[in-house]
């Protein structure tokens, strides 16, 4: 076996804009921070990748042996519409709307958040921090900001200084963006007179009398920014200066670039060594957007109950076709390529599953042998480049190759060279890329789907021969028992309840 923490990972660092070896601030230890949902709706499936990208990158870190504290939060206040300094905090909208408390909002969505993530069988992070339950370190660091020189108060709110900033640091080095570009396609917007420049951004808002999350504070009853919030709770957990810090690719600014800034001002260095960011997911080739109806949420997907796929995934066919793409790639979420990647995942499945049934030999056959020993060699090497998981699925295909002929007997292997392999294969299918073996449900579906079919295709030879009675008595029999047909123009599909 390959010595695990010696393995020489490069990450891509967004910061520097290049792949760079990855070597931890302390030997051993791993501090990821990964910015969490505002929970205000349900979470969407954009969500779920770039969680399951860290998810899938914890669990890499974990194999290798390193002591992992990850930490992703949980933003439950001082979200703002649009992400800006105006309007009403996202919570609070969705709580006047439904005339509730606003922790009852936040309480739904969590549940939620934790109830999808636990369907894709992505692991729990170390903590899982609020921003309301950090308030008084958000507070504090907004005072070293001002001690500092770069922030400033105005009418019980706080707001941090980019320009006075931006004379002696870069602000824009993480997003590449220059101060004189922003300041030129800049357009003042009511509600922001306060601010000396448009581009300062808020550290504490004093609330209006109407808004129902405030806190007490030094400069006014009011609510902590947005960007403050993330700042705060992953040094306190991680440090002034932490390994890893991840999110989604449309929060590297300003919400990143802001981070940056904030801790430079309050502590004079860099929070990060490796800034991390995942990419979009599109649905058939567009933007997801739920106004233009390019939309499915997780619960829809799964369940096959939407218009847009022809059935239901499972949730590792889900998983599996989202690792086969990496994690810096846009990727487009169609009915093809899940199914493309169903028939993948069954034989994975099928193949990882028959290796309990392998004939074994007192001695491993010197092409089975090279062959192992390249197995374990590009498995690690996709890893390492990256986290490249299409490429560590492509060789793990040539493992379920290998199996095959294992399985045909056409090369042997000994008993201790298949627990070997096994160990190995299952470290990276399961414990690594996450997937779970639901091979026999899948084969219950099969055979459920084989009966379906043939009652679909009875009930369109009886609609062809006008015997509409029995085509809706199939249809109606079938609905009784759970079982919905739904009848397009590419032919008739089901789904279950």
């Amino acid at each position: 076996m390959q010595t695990l923490q010696k393995q020489n990972i490069e990450i891509y660092n967004s910061l520097s804009g290049k792949k760079e070896k990855f070597e931890p601030i302390t030997d051993g230890y791993v501090g990821m921070y990964v910015c969490g949902p505002t929970v205000y709706s349900n979470v969407h499936l954009g969500n779920v990748r770039t969680f399951m990208s860290f998810d899938m990158i914890f669990r890499y870190l974990l194999h290798l042996g390193y002591k992992v504290r990850y930490v992703r939060n949980i933003t439950d206040a001082g979200h703002l519409e649009n992400d800006a300094d105006v309007g009403e905090d996202k919570i609070t909208k969705k709580a006047r709307l439904e005339a509730i408390e606003p922790m009852e909002i936040v309480q739904r969505y969590t549940v939620d958040f934790h109830n999808v993530l636990n369907t894709f069988n992505l692991l729990p992070p170390s903590i899982e921090p609020t921003a309301t339950g950090h308030i008084i370190e958000q507070i504090e660091l907004i005072q070293s900001i001002i001690d500092n020189g770069f922030a400033y108060e105005v009418n019980g709110s706080v707001y941090f200084d980019v320009h006075k900033y931006n004379q002696t640091n870069d602000y824009g080095i993480l997003s590449k963006r220059k101060l004189d570009d922003l300041i030129h396609n800049t357009r003042e917007l009511d509600g922001q007179s306060d601010k000396r420049n448009p581009q300062d951004f808020a550290l504490w808002k004093k609330a209006e009398p109407t808004h129902i999350m405030r806190w007490p504070s030094p400069w006014s009853d009011g609510f902590p920014g947005w960007h403050l919030e993330c700042t705060a709770m992953s040094t306190k957990y991680l440090g002034e200066y932490f390994d890893i810090h991840g999110g989604g690719m449309d929060l590297k600014f300003p919400h990143h670039e802001c981070e940056i800034a904030q801790n430079r001002a309050a502590k004079g260095q860099d929070p990060v060594k490796y800034w991390m960011h995942a990419n979009m997911l599109e649905l058939n080739g567009a933007r997801m957007s739920k106004s233009s109806g390019n939309y499915i949420n997780p619960a829809e997907l799964l369940s096959g109950k939407n218009n847009i796929m022809s059935k239901a995934y499972s949730p590792s066919v889900v998983r599996f076709f989202m690792m086969q793409a990496s994690y810096r790639s846009v990727l487009d979420l169609t009915d093809a390529g899940l199914q493309a990647s169903e028939k993948g995942f069954h034989r994975l499945m099928e193949a990882v599953n028959s290796l309990k049934t392998l004939p074994t030999s007192k001695e491993t056959s010197k092409n089975t042998k090279e062959t192992l020993a390249i197995l374990e060699t590009k498995f690690y090497e996709a890893m390492n480049d990256d986290f490249n998981t299409p490429i560590l699925i492509s060789w793990l295909f040539e493992g379920v190759t290998t199996i095959n002929k294992l399985k045909a007997a056409n090369e042997t292997i000994s008993k201790e060279d298949l627990e070997a392999f096994t160990k190995l294969i299952h470290a990276f299918v399961f414990d690594i890329l996450g997937l779970e073996n639901n091979i026999e449900t899948n084969s219950g579906t099969e055979k459920l789907t084989g009966a379906v079919d043939l009652l679909i295709k009875l009930r369109q030879e009886a609609r062809a021969n006008k015997d509409f009675a029995m085509s809706d008595k199939i249809r109606d029999e079938l609905a009784e028992v759970g079982i919905n047909l739904k009848d397009g123009k590419d032919g008739t599909t089901f789904t279950t309840n």
